[in-house]
């Protein structure tokens, strides 16, 4: 079973979202890391991109696929972990501690379109 983490908010393409006043981390849940298997490059937007709730703002890529990142919510880039660009692989020890973008959240209305955990927990029992 996954690990997942309460007081995140969860999409339904595994991501995360850690809220800290107006600025929210979006990375990969712990299920995606481990569907993904190794990872080994992760594609980040710039700081200072736009980017759209449901919309794509980069990709990870593993020894086995890629996958888009599709983001949960909508607001500004103010930080990308460079640290990934490196490390890549630090998804992979713990998903939730290496977020991949930091945003200023532009409508936090769209978290209320995402789940708890209790509700992504069972998401991805199915």
């Amino acid at each position: 079973m996954a690990k997942v983490i309460e007081g995140l908010y969860y999409s339904e393409s595994h991501e995360f979202v850690r809220v800290e006043g107006d600025f929210g981390f979006v990375g990969i849940t712990d299920y995606a890391q481990n569907a993904l298997g190794n990872v080994v490059y992760v594609d980040m937007p710039e700081v200072d991109d736009e980017v759209e709730a449901g919309e794509e703002f980069g990709a990870v890529e593993s020894v086995k696929a890629a996958s888009d990142l599709i983001s949960p919510v909508s607001g500004t880039v103010v930080e990308v972990n460079e640290t990934l660009d490196d490390q890549p692989e630090l998804i992979n020890q713990d998903a939730y501690e290496n977020w991949i973008i930091k945003l200023q959240l532009s409508d936090k209305g769209d978290l209320d379109n995402l789940m708890d955990a209790k509700a992504y927990a069972a998401f991805c029992e199915k």
